[in-house]
């Protein structure tokens, strides 16, 4: 599982047509669609329109991955926070039932917070 109180991983920028697509595209199933990308240092996050898919880029290499699949099934709450004025980081919080708690990303500018708000409330509403 990835540790997501590590705050290397937590600052995350929006990227385009990523590696990260890539390497999650065949653990999509069949419908389901890549909503956005975010990279961090060298870890990402992949929200899709069903769940949150985080990569951890392990070892000096970096050939070795682990993957956590977050179904957003089990989102109870979330909580969005836009940047402001001295702060550019926009913030999602995701509560998840089954023991995991609050998972926390720091999204910097140039994220669509609504799009993920719609796309996480649609998801847990229906």
């Amino acid at each position: 599982m990835i540790d997501f109180e590590n705050p290397s991983f937590l600052k995350l920028r929006p990227v385009q047509d990523s590696k990260l697509e890539r390497l999650v595209q065949p653990m999509l199933i069949a419908g389901e669609e890549i909503v956005q990308t975010f990279q961090g240092m060298r870890d990402g996050v992949v929200f899709t329109d069903r769940r949150v898919i985080a990569v951890n880029v392990q070892g000096l290499t970096g050939i070795k991955k682990a993957f956590t699949v977050l179904p957003y099934s089990r989102v109870q709450a979330f909580a969005v926070e836009s940047a402001g004025l001295g702060d550019l980081d926009g913030e999602l919080q995701l509560w998840f039932s089954g023991g995991l708690g609050a998972v926390k990303f720091e999204l910097l500018a140039g994220s669509d917070l609504a799009l993920l708000s719609r796309v996480i409330g649609s998801a847990i509403s229906g």
